[in-house]
This record gives C-alpha cells, structure tokens and sequence, in this order.
C-alpha cells in the first residue's frame, strides 16, 4: 500500500470561523481541505447562522445579510481561491503522534500536517422523552425554526418556543410569519436575551410570553398536540394546546469527537492555553469559532478567530519547512500578512 501524502491543512466546521480560516488558507496556497459536516435535524453544513433570518450586525451589509446567504458567500470565496470541500463528519481523531490523523464518515483515514477545528455547537434539548421521539420523527418538535417553520402543518397554529435567550427571541419573531400565535414559554421572568432583540418580540402582537413556566411534557403520538406546563412558583401543573415545538435553550460545542486528545474546558469547549492565539494543548492543532468561545458566540468573533487561526497554522507550517502548494492565485498587490508572513 503506497504511503499517504499528508494534506497541508484540514478544516473541520463551515460556519463563518471554518470558511475564514479556509479563505485565508487558501490565498496563503495551502491547498486547504474544510470537510463541512453532513446535514441531519440538528445542524446543517453552514452552522447556527443556517437557522438565522436576517443578519443586521455583520460589517458591510447596511441593510442586513441572510444566514444562508452570508454562509453561500463565504463558502464560495473560499472555493474561488482553491479551497476543496468534503460533506463529511469527521468522527474520530488521533493526535497522539504526527501528523495529526482523521477518520471521515465514509472514507478513509486522513493525515494532515496542520488542523484548525471549527465544528461549532449544537442544539439543547430539554430532555424529555417525547420530545426526542417527535423530533427524531418530524412530529412537531424541532431546534431550528427557519429550517422547518414555514412547513404547511405549521401554518396558522399555537406555536411554541422555549428559551429566553437571543435564539429564542430570534426564532419567536420568524415564526410570526406563520403561526396564528407565537407562545414564548421562560422558566424565569425575565429574558437574558438582548434588550434589542427582547424588546422585538415583546412588541410584536403575534407574540405572547409564559413566564416562570417549565415545560414537563409534549403531548401527542405521531404529532405533537400540546404541552404539559408547570408553574415554577405554584408548582400547578395544566396543559396547553399546541400545533409546535421549537426549543431554542442554548447550545453544546461539538467536541464529542476530541474527548481524549486535546485538552478541553469543563464546559467541554477546546481549550487554548495563551490568551489572543488559538493553539491547543497539541502541537499543529488549531481552534476558531463557537467550539472555543463560550462567551462572545458571534459571526464577526467567530470570522476573526478563523482569520487568526490560519494565520498561526500557516506560521506553524512555515517554521516546520512545509512549502507553499501552488503559485497565488492572484498577482494583485496584497499585505503581507494577507499573503501568509508569519505574525508576531
């Protein structure tokens, strides 16, 4: 068996992080290689910004920029530089020697010499048993508004969102283009979303809010039909009807794959021991976006970590002796740190 040439760099993710990181890669001609993940009911190739509506905050869209859209952008800047693309998980890693191993879905074992993660985060789910069955079935129950809420069985219904965060603010206010009522339902009386993005769906009249309310149960056999609600200061429990389920509770960093071979932070993001790098506790290993920022969580941090992290593999690779792939794509005059000279 003839021995494997091992890619330059690989890329796990394909959000905003995964495809700035790539972009950059890319024009510094590392011939970079993003293996962007594989749609299922939970997340879809793209990241969180594939369940957002309208993007007002992301620098130079005055007029606000679509989740998809911005991430269909990104994506094919990225490939018009050279970028190449793979829709497969990456399931199993080995850092334990290098270069640094992956094991895609479907294909075989793959051996790189640098990695930058940006697998992002998932849904939370609430944790109750129905809700799992109905979302696992399409029966009602889902985490993502913007992919399943215009579908017809939704229309002009009671529909439900859980969460009190900008998420769940984000998802209630989409879901007033086809329900006939939007129901936050908070466990606490008050949102810790936005003042911005609260006071939005506060304001809209299609938009009512449950506070101080758990949900103990979904309702329903092969589609939901209502909610078992408790209220968190009586302890009364009573059941409201319902025709959808969104919960919107937050998210959990997609490291699952990497427990065991680089250091992780109790909560369970990568973690990078010096402030402003993204290098891990593994050498060639680098981190941007979501699966390493539990606090900021936004596209343009998110874009930025992506931007740094590429820059440090392409210094790790240039002080390791790896040449450059192929000529630049583009003879324009470029900064030099655009270009691929090492920072620092």
């Amino acid at each position: 068996m003839a021995e494997q040439t091992p890619e330059n760099l690989v890329i796990i993710g394909s959000g905003p992080a995964a495809w700035t990181a790539a972009l950059y890669a890319a024009r510094a001609n590392l011939d970079p290689l993003v293996y962007e993940g594989e749609p299922s009911r939970q997340m879809i190739p793209g990241g969180q910004l594939m369940w957002t509506t309208d993007i007002e905050n992301y620098p130079g869209f005055p007029e606000g920029i679509g989740g998809q859209e911005l991430m269909d952008r990104m994506k094919r800047q990225a490939v018009q530089f050279g970028t190449r693309v793979e829709m497969e998980n990456i399931t199993e890693v080995d850092f334990s020697g290098h270069p640094l191993r992956l094991k895609p879905s479907f294909s075989d074992w793959v051996e790189a010499r640098a990695v930058v993660i940006a697998s992002g985060a998932r849904a939370n789910w609430i944790g109750l048993p129905n809700e799992e069955r109905l979302a696992r079935t399409g029966g009602g129950v889902s985490a993502c508004a913007v992919c399943d809420g215009a579908m017809p069985f939704y229309r002009d219904r009671v529909l439900a969102v859980v969460g009190g965060g900008d998420s769940a603010m984000e998802e209630a206010t989409y879901l007033t283009k086809f329900a006939s009522e939007v129901v936050i339902i908070h466990r606490r009386d008050s949102f810790r979303a936005s003042k911005v993005m609260a006071d939005r769906a506060l304001a809209d009249p299609k938009i009512r809010v449950e506070w101080n309310t758990s949900v103990v149960d979904v309702v329903g056999d092969d589609f939901i039909t209502g909610l078992r609600l408790r209220d968190r200061i009586t302890g009364a429990e009573r059941e409201m009807e319902v025709g959808g389920l969104f919960v919107a509770i937050g998210h959990t960093p997609n490291t699952d794959f990497l427990k065991g071979q680089v250091e992780l932070t109790p909560n369970g993001y990568v973690k990078t021991p010096y402030a402003w790098r993204t290098a891990t506790s593994v050498p060639a290993l680098f981190v941007c976006g979501d699966v390493m920022d539990d606090y900021y969580r936004q596209a343009v941090t998110a874009a930025g970590t992506g931007c740094m992290a590429a820059l440090e593999a392409e210094r790790w690779l240039a002080h390791h002796g790896v040449e450059q792939a192929k000529p630049p794509v583009l003879e324009t005059a470029q900064s030099s740190v655009g270009q691929g000279e090492p920072i620092g």
